[in-house]
């Protein structure tokens, strides 16, 4: 069921003197609809039970978990969620890891995401953490665009996979 109030305040904002204006805020609990949302018009999925817990934990353990909110004229147009990892597989160094980034596709190409990132970048560097990481799909070429964008690199790691299940096909 679509909730046309959203949708109708979501066009006003798209079309009026609101456009530019990008506020971004630390993700509330109140936040979980509005992302849930935005991640379905990215993704075509609902995957409420996966952002409940990383918003869950975000809010629990906001020393760990730096996520954030973009809104414009009040309504919430993107989100970004990340994490710090004060030493993982060997590593002594702080590193963030950015799990997911969505941005409502009526405001894409309008500076949402890069303003998210632009201040997760500042936050983190005022956390002392130096390097983010993320993963992309190696073909998702508009997403490892707009990374490149905002100046992710590609890594001398690979990530590498292997299937569990009885019923596992070679990869």
């Amino acid at each position: 069921m679509v909730d046309t109030r959203v949708t109708d305040q979501r066009r006003a904002a798209h079309e009026g003197n609101n456009r530019d204006q990008v506020d971004l805020s630390t993700l509330q609990p109140d936040d979980l609809y509005d992302v849930v949302r935005i991640d379905k018009e990215v993704t075509g999925q609902r995957r409420e039970a996966v952002f409940y817990e990383l918003v869950d934990e975000a809010v629990k353990d906001s020393a760990v978990r730096v996520s954030l909110v973009a809104r414009i004229g009040g309504i919430a147009v993107g989100f970004v969620m990340a994490r710090t990892n004060f030493g993982d597989y060997g590593r002594t160094e702080p590193v963030a890891v950015l799990d997911t980034i969505g941005v409502d596709p009526v405001y894409s190409r309008r500076g949402v995401g890069h303003a998210l990132l632009l201040q997760l970048f500042a936050n983190l560097d005022g956390l002392r953490v130096e390097r983010v990481e993320t993963v992309v799909a190696s073909k998702d070429f508009q997403l490892l665009g707009f990374f490149h964008d905002v100046g992710f690199k590609p890594s001398q790691r690979l990530v590498l996979v292997k299937r569990v299940s009885g019923r596992a096909r070679q990869d």
